[in-house]
């Protein structure tokens, strides 16, 4: 099945063509970023405006790349929530005229389901596994037991790990978005340097990193005179640090506890090489096997739909008209009401 996907929950505009809900055969995306960047974060007037802008561009981009046309086209997935409802509807409008015009089935997919089942796309990974979903909104512990059956065993109870390191930044003038640019200096400095909290690490599994964040305010805001590079370094390090302990920690207690070998880490923050060399260190340590996405599968990117929406596209779970937007939407309660997920 050739399936074209679509994804515009915040500020990426996305299409990909993928064959049997696991080729890639093109991944096309448009970043708003430079947009926004004056802003210091997504304004979401400006990013449906933008969707609207590029949508048609992407797709072309993406079929042209896949060297098909849309008659070639077998089924269509959109992101239909979490994120943005002025972002989510472009998607949606656009994927539903494709649908009505070329009388193609429909499915609304949620931005999440996409991340954790990212790395099926480019390894064999055995259900069950813990999926560690960390981004700019997202940070999230799920108990993935296949497609369409998803449990929640953990959550941000504030602000998400992305979030933490986009203010942060912003606190240290490095721009938006900044996590990149922390991970950077990371590398460059002391770890040690500085003693950051690290909120709810001996406590359940649910995470919160607003007091990081501020501790980070609190510590610069009796400063005389602008960090040295070495400083800025050394700061960035030491706050890096501490979300990633909170993060690998947490991950590695909930595999432990749900009795999973395997954990996927997904999302933005997947990127982050800090991240990958602690949790891949941490868990060769209790013998059980790590998969990241790569860099390209990590960001919001619409390949990462095509395993869900070949799964339900195949059984007959496509919709249309599909139902509106959502702005917020529990994975839990992804698959389409008709999906009969394996047992």
């Amino acid at each position: 099945m050739l399936v074209l996907t679509l994804e515009s929950s915040c500020d990426e505009t996305a299409a990909a063509v993928v064959r049997d809900g696991r080729q890639v055969l093109s991944n096309v995306v448009a970043s708003q970023i430079d947009v926004h960047n004056r802003y210091g974060g997504v304004v979401p007037e400006i990013a449906a405006r933008q969707h609207v802008s590029a949508i048609g561009v992407v797709v072309d981009a993406a079929l042209e790349q896949a060297g098909i046309g849309f008659d070639a086209l077998e089924g269509i997935g959109v992101t239909r929530g979490p994120g943005l409802i002025g972002a989510l509807l472009v998607g949606l409008s656009y994927a539903r005229g494709v649908a009505h015009a070329c009388k193609l089935p429909l499915v609304g997919l949620h931005h999440i389901e996409g991340h954790i089942l990212a790395p099926l796309l480019e390894y064999q990974v055995s259900f069950p596994y813990l999926a560690l979903a960390v981004s700019g909104g997202h940070t999230h512990l799920y108990r993935v037991e296949g497609i369409g059956r998803y449990r929640t065993v953990g959550r941000t109870r504030d602000d998400a790990a992305g979030e933490a390191f986009d203010k942060v930044a912003k606190l240290l003038g490095l721009g938006y978005p900044g996590g990149a640019r922390i991970d950077q200096l990371a590398a460059l400095g002391n770890p040690a340097a500085i003693t950051f909290p690290r909120p709810m690490l001996h406590t359940g599994l649910d995470f919160s990193f607003s007091g990081i964040k501020t501790s980070v305010r609190n510590h610069l805001e009796p400063l005389q005179q602008p960090l040295s590079d070495t400083d800025l370094s050394d700061l960035a390090a030491s706050f890096q640090a501490a979300m990633v302990e909170v993060l690998c920690k947490k991950t590695l207690r909930a595999a432990e506890a749900e009795g999973l070998q395997r954990i996927v880490v997904c999302g933005g923050v997947a990127c982050n090489r800090g991240l990958r060399a602690a949790m891949t260190e941490q868990a060769s340590r209790c013998a059980r096997q790590v998969f990241f996405p790569s860099p390209a599968l990590c960001g919001d990117n619409a390949a990462m739909l095509g395993v869900a929406a070949d799964a339900y596209l195949v059984q007959g779970a496509g919709l249309y008209p599909v139902a509106d937007a959502i702005a917020t939407w529990p994975l839990d309660h992804a698959a389409p009401a008709n999906f009969q997920a394996e047992a």
